[in-house]
């Protein structure tokens, strides 16, 4: 009895920190990046590592950041957002819990869709209806298609397109969530069948996709866990590779600064 009464005023505290909250979100520390063009997610991940329980965080952005909420919730954020103005959304992170990042400086999924901000640079509009179209390909609940299986038939899009920046992110994707070396080897097959010995030899075998996919088979031939090979893709074919970063060369990480 005294255990269950115990547990039952915990759900309670739980319900009202999870709902009070909101009536102090313009308490939060506030981070604009409405002019960032490049990667702002590592910056506001180790930010929010300085957010407590009970505490929060506002992110401001002119459109809406979508992919923003799923690497948040994996550190333990709950959010609300706010559409001030056509070009103004505000993000309230509240943290409910401390947890790791599935992936050190990345969150929840390696290589976020950080193209959206060359979009932003050109129509915020079409900054907002592009990320909205990537939550319908990408968080969509229940979908009829794994999450795996995507990243493959978009892995074999780019490469069959020539956009082996493309396949290189989903390739490390696809590992994230469990792809195995003997799946790619029947998928790395089919593109020399598909496309020829020529074709592989000049086109896919000098790429970062090649090269990502060599570095797995070797890792894992020496023994190294998944976390580990992940650890070292990150490092190799992450933001940092020229050959798959997306956003615009000599454009460096934001330094994010509070509002004042």
């Amino acid at each position: 009895m005294r255990s269950h009464m115990i547990k039952s005023k915990l759900k309670e505290r739980i319900y009202h920190m999870s709902n009070d909250w909101k009536n102090k979100r313009e308490e939060f520390e506030v981070v604009d990046v409405r002019k960032a063009i490049n990667n702002f997610l590592p910056g506001l991940i180790n930010k929010s590592k300085q957010v407590e329980v009970g505490d929060g965080i506002c992110v401001v952005q002119s459109f809406e950041p979508i992919p923003l909420y799923s690497a948040m919730t994996n550190l333990g954020f709950e959010h609300l957002t706010e559409q001030v103005s056509e070009n103004e959304y505000r993000v309230y992170f509240f943290r409910t819990a401390m947890e790791d990042a599935a992936f050190a400086g990345v969150g929840d999924m390696p290589l976020k869709p950080t193209a959206i901000l060359n979009l932003k640079a050109i129509d915020n509009n079409l900054a907002d209806i592009v990320v909205n179209f990537w939550n319908l390909m990408w968080e969509k609940e229940n979908p009829a298609i794994d999450q795996k299986t995507k990243f493959l038939l978009s892995l074999a899009n780019g490469v069959g397109a020539g956009r082996f920046r493309q396949a290189t992110r989903e390739l490390v994707k696809a590992y994230a969530v469990g792809v195995t070396v003997a799946e790619l080897d029947e998928l790395f097959s089919i593109f020399v069948w598909n496309g020829g010995v020529g074709t592989f030899a000049s086109e896919i075998g000098p790429s970062s996709l090649f090269a990502a996919y060599q570095r797995i088979k070797t890792l894992e031939n020496n023994g190294k866990t998944r976390k580990e090979v992940m650890r070292v893709l990150l490092n190799e074919f992450g933001e940092k590779n020229p050959a798959v970063n997306v956003i615009p060369h000599g454009v460096k990480n934001t330094k994010l600064n509070s509002m004042p």
